[in-house]
């Protein structure tokens, strides 16, 4: 067997508040709207993982879901002039990635990242 797609599901009545963050300000392109569930993502090949963590690392909170981007900085701009809520960062980690935290529209702490050399 081969997992072909992990999917991350968030709860809301507010469908229509997703745009401003996930296709906004990440790019992501809407692929799916049956009025019920909106989904956002890239055709692009990306690695599939799933996460089990007891803190987020350098003792923050576990993000409930991270996402790559090839320039954290351009991703933080981004979201700070969209005028979302950063929690920690931007910052170079011992272990090799550029972070920042951020809430989306639904209260969700998500960890935008990129690895750097």
């Amino acid at each position: 067997m081969i997992v072909k797609r992990i999917v991350t599901n968030i709860h809301s009545e507010a469908l229509s508040q997703a745009k401003s963050f996930y296709q906004d300000v990440l790019e992501l392109d809407l692929l799916m709207d049956h009025g019920w569930i909106t989904t956002y993502g890239s055709n692009q090949a990306m690695q599939v993982q799933i996460s089990i963590a007891s803190q987020g690392g350098s003792g923050t909170l576990t993000p409930d879901l991270s996402i790559e981007v090839d320039d954290v900085d351009v991703a933080y701009t981004r979201t700070k002039e969209a005028g979302f809520q950063i929690e920690y960062g931007p910052v170079n980690e011992p272990w090799g990635v550029r972070r920042f935290f951020v809430r989306d529209p639904f209260g969700k702490l998500v960890n935008i990242l990129a690895h750097h050399e």
